[in-house]
């Protein structure tokens, strides 16, 4: 398998800059502040994120076969994942905050690309708490 780059990536349809999650990162963080509830949720959309990074960082060093075996997990934990963000977004909405990071990630029913970028998120979460994490 060839190795891929982060110049890779973001040359792709609908991706989110290193600098852009940074920033939807830094926005979420800042409307959950330390409100307890909000902060439980946070947790709980991190621990999503990092299975679903797991899953995603090896799915290119899958076979096509192993690929077919883990797709419906994969699917499962992707969907597991947006339902997090979307929880957390309501929350803090119902706390008066504006969410606006969430409207900037997009809606599959909106677009179907934006359920990559909401995965590609997830991602950069999960990077974070990682090497945060030492």
């Amino acid at each position: 398998m060839k190795p891929v780059t982060y110049d890779d990536y973001i040359e792709r349809d609908k991706t989110i800059s290193f600098a852009g999650m940074g920033d939807l990162h830094q926005r979420m963080i800042n409307e959950v502040g330390d409100d307890p509830d909000a902060m439980e949720l946070y947790d709980e959309l991190a621990e999503t994120s990092a299975r679903y990074a797991l899953i995603r960082a090896r799915w290119k060093l899958l076979s096509k076969a192993e690929k077919v075996d883990t797709d419906a997990s994969r699917t499962a934990c992707h969907n597991s994942l947006i339902v997090k963000f979307n929880q957390l977004a309501r929350y803090l909405r119902q706390q008066g905050k504006t969410a606006e990071w969430r409207d900037i990630l997009g809606y599959e029913e909106d677009d179907r690309m934006n359920r990559k970028r909401i995965g590609d998120f997830g991602c950069y979460i999960a990077f974070v708490n990682g090497i945060n994490a030492r």
